[in-house]
């Protein structure tokens, strides 16, 4: 066991390590660099040698590359090119409004998904199935922005039920705020999980559908056993390796993929952060969010494949 988490998490640092300097090099093989982008193409040369100075860009690109390096190991990820503000500060009031848009998002998925693959396939054929099928593929085929404009103008604009843009804190010098927290995060939640939840319910149902044609399960049910027990005691635990590697993959998908609905909704989080700072060529900026999400997603993972130890006791064995 201690040696299937060592290489896990020894993999997940060579993977940051990876992100770090991938990021490093595209950004510097995109057309243009933030000093045009700041001064224009008719600056002053003087005034264009001091601010590369400042920035350190008027050194060799390996010479940039170790002295990044060496401030990651410190966790330092500098200042904004144009805002001049630290890094850390823009990424850490970002982070939480696109964590609670992907945490809710991912509940939403597993919430609609998991039951709804679970009686697809224990009414296999049935109108259900039929139904469930259906709403899988609707699911899949809306873009997630389309729905949330659709979202947006019935539930929020025709009906007034909810409000449809911004970000509330959940907690801040006042007091926990959970009611307009919540309520600002339901639409675009929906938006974004939507497409999720039908993938999970189809994935769902193939591992179910398979647990199913076991012969333990035909045993059990001739032993007399309930069919709520049959199903989920012993067909959905042991379907839960393909739906949890589904689940690891849509969460990860989730905190790196809500850059649209971030701004169909009117919420700054980080992948409006990224979009703005890619355009505007804010080296320490996108650096610093895609390896934040870098390291999110990597770990999401990382949990996924803890867990996959925990269930199946093989992984254990074999390990």
């Amino acid at each position: 066991m201690q040696r299937y988490l060592l290489r896990r998490v020894i993999f997940s640092l060579f993977a940051i390590w990876a992100t770090i300097t991938l990021t490093f090099i595209f950004m510097r093989a995109l057309p243009g660099d933030p000093i045009t982008t700041m001064v224009g193409n008719e600056g002053d040369p003087s005034t264009i040698e001091g601010i590369k100075a400042r920035l350190g860009l008027d050194q060799p690109v390996p010479i940039q590359y170790l002295y990044y390096l060496r401030a990651m190991t410190t966790l330092d990820l500098g200042d904004s090119i144009y805002l001049r503000l630290p890094v850390v500060d823009q990424i850490l009031a970002a982070l939480p409004r696109s964590l609670s848009l992907a945490f809710i998002s991912f509940l939403v998925a597993v919430i609609i998904g998991i039951p709804a693959g679970i009686i697809s396939a224990t009414r296999r054929y049935s109108i259900w199935d039929h139904g469930a099928t259906l709403a899988a593929f609707l699911g899949l085929a809306m873009p997630s922005f389309w729905l949330g404009i659709v979202l947006i103008l019935i539930i929020g604009v025709q009906f007034n039920l909810l409000p449809v843009f911004g970000y509330v804190a959940l907690r801040d010098s006042s007091g926990i705020h959970f009611w307009p927290w919540f309520s600002h995060l339901i639409l675009p939640a929906l938006a974004t999980g939507t497409g999720s939840a039908a993938i999970l319910a189809r994935q769902t149902r193939s591992a179910m559908l398979e647990t199913l044609s076991q012969d333990y399960i035909r045993t059990a049910y001739a032993k007399g056993l309930r069919e709520r027990v049959v199903i989920w005691r012993h067909a959905f635990r042991n379907s839960l390796i393909p739906v949890i590697t589904v689940m690891g993959i849509i969460l990860a998908l989730l905190l790196n993929g809500i850059v649209i609905t971030e701004n169909v909704f009117a919420i700054k989080g980080l992948g409006r952060l990224l979009v703005d700072s890619i355009l505007g060529r804010d080296y320490p900026i996108v650096q610093g969010v895609i390896l934040m999400t870098a390291v999110l997603f990597i770990f999401a993972n990382l949990f996924v494949d803890v867990l996959y130890a925990f269930i199946n006791p093989r992984i254990r064995y074999e390990s």
